[in-house]
């Protein structure tokens, strides 16, 4: 079985697939770190010493080679990830679940501001232009994480109950 989480920086996608991935006894891949191990270089140093057209074309080629490695696996994206190219499609293709973990605004917000300084995305965003640069940058997403299978809600949800919820959508 083939699943995919996809959704907004700090949606859970890692914490999530890390759980699901240990009670479902599936290896877990994020795909992030996939991609820093094969390239000995980490996602900051790509995008600023090769640049974001050379990432997206090298994450497109690490989502494709990840999921055809494996016939069974929990795969987390990076938020961006289906939003780019044809990389929705290749996990609608090449997956059995799609799952879009889902937050509000104001729930991702709350997350990022704790995490802040580990997401080079935001991290130059001052705390008073988070949320409108959260909005605007979920309302140009949404319409790419809309397409996966499954949406799960996970606001004011503990880890726990969002891995059950995934787990009941898997059967």
């Amino acid at each position: 079985m083939k699943v995919v989480l996809i959704g907004y920086m700090a949606s859970g996608k890692s914490s999530v697939g890390k759980l699901l991935s240990k009670q479902l006894e599936i290896p877990f891949v994020d795909l992030d770190e996939y991609i820093e191990e094969q390239q000995k270089m980490t996602i900051s140093k790509i995008f600023s010493e090769k640049g974001e057209l050379f990432f997206r074309k090298l994450e497109h080629q690490m989502l494709q080679k990840v999921l055809e490695e494996h016939s069974s696996l929990i795969l987390s994206t990076g938020g961006g990830t289906p939003c780019y190219g044809v990389n929705m499609d290749t996990i609608l293709n090449n997956s059995d679940h799609s799952v879009y973990l889902q937050l509000s605004v104001s729930g991702l917000v709350d997350r990022i501001a704790n995490e802040k300084d580990q997401r080079p995305l935001v991290s130059d965003i001052e705390a008073k232009d988070l949320a409108e640069f959260v909005g605007k940058h979920l309302f140009e997403r949404r319409g790419f994480y809309a397409k996966a299978k499954h949406t799960i809600s996970g606001d004011g949800k503990d880890l726990d109950t969002v891995v059950s919820e995934v787990k009941k959508l898997l059967v």
